[in-house]
């Protein structure tokens, strides 16, 4: 595993805090991320971020801060490379996304660490799409995904192929979103559920809206990812 200089102050006991670099598989590309894991962890969660965003959403960073303190390993990365965004067509190719997602996993389980641990999905936005096109894939062996105002209705026909018990998260008044949640969720043939933030806008901002995402995946990957 390549590492650089930890970023930042290391939560308690804490087995792994570093700088990774992830080659993808096709040599197509190098990824920048980061990958935490707690002392002890069963399993580790990857986060997709959405589109205009990277592996350092402030979002996704807060959720992750406390998936480490529930004793869950993490990993963030930019989906794409510098030059690739300048393409905005990248940036909502859910093919692509999907595909370097499914590179970047098996990378994670080429490292020894994290050879034993089951693994979940966190997406955000065009990044929930890509989680479960990626989780759908045969033998993805995905223990659960997690969308946070996704948009899983770009997974297309590839949602009744899901096998990962899934939690959709929808802010109240985030109309458009919660109705195409909502008719994404007929085309799931796995394990789901629909929750849905009271108040809460598309980038969760309220007060409390972001904490209340925080427990709900929590509580879903701790469920998932701990079982045997």
């Amino acid at each position: 595993m390549d590492r650089s200089d930890n970023e930042g102050e290391r939560p308690a006991e804490v087995d792994i805090d570093a700088a990774v670099d992830v080659a993808a598989e096709s040599g197509s590309a190098m990824l920048a991320g980061h990958l935490t894991i707690p002392e002890g962890a069963t399993g580790i969660v990857v986060f997709v971020h959405g589109s205009g965003s990277s592996r350092h959403s402030p979002r996704n960073r807060y959720v992750a801060e406390q998936l480490n303190t529930a004793g869950l390993g993490t990993l963030l990365f930019d989906l794409l490379t510098s030059s690739e965004e300048l393409d905005r067509a990248n940036v909502f190719d859910i093919e692509k996304l999907a595909s370097r997602l499914i590179e970047v996993t098996g990378w994670l389980r080429r490292q020894p660490e994290a050879r034993r641990a089951r693994l979940g999905y966190f997406g955000a936005s065009t990044g929930a799409a890509a989680a479960l096109w990626a989780a759908a894939r045969p033998g993805a062996d995905i223990a659960a995904v997690v969308s946070r105002g996704g948009r899983p209705d770009l997974a297309g026909a590839r949602l009744g192929s899901v096998s990962a018990p899934t939690l959709l998260i929808v802010g109240g008044h985030d109309d458009v979103v919660l109705g195409l949640n909502r008719l994404a969720q007929q085309e799931l043939r796995c394990e789901n559920r629909l929750e849905i933030v009271p108040g809460a806008t598309h980038l969760f901002e309220e007060p409390g809206a972001l904490q209340a995402v925080t427990d709900l995946a929590s509580g879903w990957f701790t469920r998932h990812l701990n079982s045997q």
